[in-house]
C-alpha cells in the first residue's frame, strides 16, 4: 500500500455509535413485560445490544441475509485436509443454487444466501455468485505469506461494501458464512497468534481429520508461527494483528473482518458463526474493538479455538449443539430464535396491563450506579 497504509484505515474504522441510553430503555421494557425478570436470558441481552447498535428501541429484523464468502487456501498442499481445493468450488456452486445445507435452513429462517466468490481457486461458472474474485486462492503461508498488504486490504473493503449494500437493499441484520478447504488451518493459525496461545490447545479437526491428520496440521501452524515470529507472544495492536493476517491469513476471513467493521460502522448487527467467523471477528475486533459492538454470537463449535475467541472478546454464545457444518448454518440457527424473542419483546402484555405487581430488576440498579 503506498499511499494508504492500515494505519489510515484504522483511523477511519475507529467509530463508537452505540447508545447507551437506547440499550437501557430497551432494558426497561423487557422489565415491564409480564414475565420474570430476565427470564429470556441471552436473547433479552441481544436484542438490548441491537437496540443500542441501531440507536432504536423499536428493535425490527424482518430482513434478514446471509453473506456468505468463499476463497481457497494454498496452506492445503500440506495435507492439513482430508480432501483438496475442487471441493470449494463444488459447495459453492451449490450453494449458488440453493441446494447446499446453509439454503435449506436459510429458507425456514425466511434468510436469503448471498454468495460471494473471493478468491475461489476452480472456475464455478455461476450467474448466481457475486464474483469479487481478488486471486485464485491464497498462497501457501508456510512457506510465504497468504497474501499482500493490498490484497487483504482489497478484500476487507469488500466485506464492507456488501454489509453497505445490504443496509441499502433494507437487510437488518446479517449472518456471516463461508466455504473454503483449509480454513480452519487459517482460522487456527490467526487465533493461536492473536491470543498467544499454542497452536496443540487450539487447533481442532475441522472437516473431520483423521488423528494423524489433526498432529500434522498442528505441526503446520506451529512452524508457521514460527516462522513468522509469532509464538509466545499475544498480538493486541491494530497494525501487527493486520500484518498477521496478511501471513496465516485467508481471503475468506480477511472480507468476514470488513463485515464485522461494517456492521459497527453502518449500525446493523452481524451473526458470528463457526470458527472462521470468529476468527474474522477477533480480527476485527484487533483492528477496532468497537466493532464488538456489532457482534452476536451464536453458537460455541466443536473448534477449541472459537470457545477462546468468545471469551477474549466477551460474548456469550446461545447455543451448544456441537456443530461442525460451517456455511453460515450456525449463525441461521438463531435468526427464528430472535424472532420468537422479538415477538415477547413487542406484543407480550406488561405488568400494568395484566394488574401484576411488576418484579423488581436488582441487578439493572446496580450495573447503572
Amino acid at each position: 500500500m503506498k499511499d494508504e497504509n492500515i494505519r489510515f484505515y484504522l483511523e477511519q474504522w475507529n467509530q463508537d455509535l452505540f447508545d447507551s441510553e437506547m440499550y437501557w430503555k430497551a432494558q426497561e421494557r423487557w422489565d415491564a413485560i409480564a414475565k420474570p425478570i430476565d427470564g429470556l436470558g441471552i436473547l433479552e441481552e441481544i436484542i438490548k445490544k441491537i437496540a443500542g447498535l441501531t440507536g432504536n428501541v423499536d428493535v425490527n429484523l424482518d430482513k434478514k441475509c446471509v453473506l456468505v464468502f468463499c476463497a481457497d487456501n494454498g496452506i492445503v498442499e500440506e495435507g492439513v485436509t482430508q480432501t483438496d481445493s475442487s471441493v470449494t468450488a463444488i459447495v459453492a456452486r451449490n450453494m449458488a443454487n440453493g441446494t447446499a445445507s446453509i439454503n435449506r435452513m436459510a429458507k425456514i429462517a425466511n434468510a436469503e444466501v448471498k454468495v460471494i466468490d473471493i478468491g475461489v481457486k476452480d472456475p464455478i461458472n455461476s450467474d448466481r455468485i457475486l464474483n469479487y474474485k481478488i486471486r485464485k486462492g491464497t498462497k501457501n503461508f508456510l512457506k510465504e505469506p497468504a497474501m499482500t498488504e493490498k490484497e487483504a486490504l482489497e478484500a476487507v473493503k469488500i466485506g464492507m461494501e456488501a454489509v453497505r449494500q445490504c443496509k441499502k437493499e433494507g437487510y437488518q441484520i446479517i449472518a456471516t458464512g463461508e466455504m473454503g478447504i483449509g480454513n480452519t488451518t487459517t482460522s487456527s493459525a490467526l487465533i493461536s497468534a492473536y491470543l498467544g496461545i499454542n497452536p496443540e490447545q487450539l487447533t481442532g479437526k475441522g472437516a473431520g481429520l483423521s488423528q494423524d491428520g489433526l498432529e500434522r496440521k498442528k505441526k503446520v501452524i506451529v512452524q508457521a508461527l514460527q516462522n513468522y515470529g509469532l509464538t509466545n507472544r499475544k498480538i493486541k495492536d491494530g497494525e501487527t494483528a493486520f500484518q498477521v493476517l496478511c501471513e496465516v491469513g485467508g481471503l475468506d476471513i480477511a472480507a468476514l473482518t470488513g463485515v464485522f467493521l461494517a456492521g459497527a460502522i453502518e449500525q446493523i448487527p452481524i451473526i458470528i458463526d463457526g470458527v472462521i467467523s470468529a476468527a474474522a471477528a477477533l480480527t476485527a475486533y484487533r483492528l477496532c474493538p468497537h466493532a464488538v459492538n456489532a457482534m452476536i454470537a451464536s453458537h460455541s463449535s466443536k473448534e477449541q479455538a472459537q470457545q477462546a475467541v468468545m471469551e477474549e472478546m466477551g460474548l456469550n454464545p446461545i447455543l451448544y449443539g456441537n456443530l461442525a457444518l460451517g456455511e453460515g448454518t450456525g449463525a441461521v440457527l438463531l435468526f427464528p430464535m430472535l424472532d420468537m424473542a422479538l415477538e415477547v419483546y413487542r406484543e407480550n402484555a406488561t405488568f400494568e396491563q395484566t394488574q401484576i405487581t411488576a418484579y423488581q430488576n436488582y441487578e439493572k440498579d446496580t450495573k447503572k450506579q
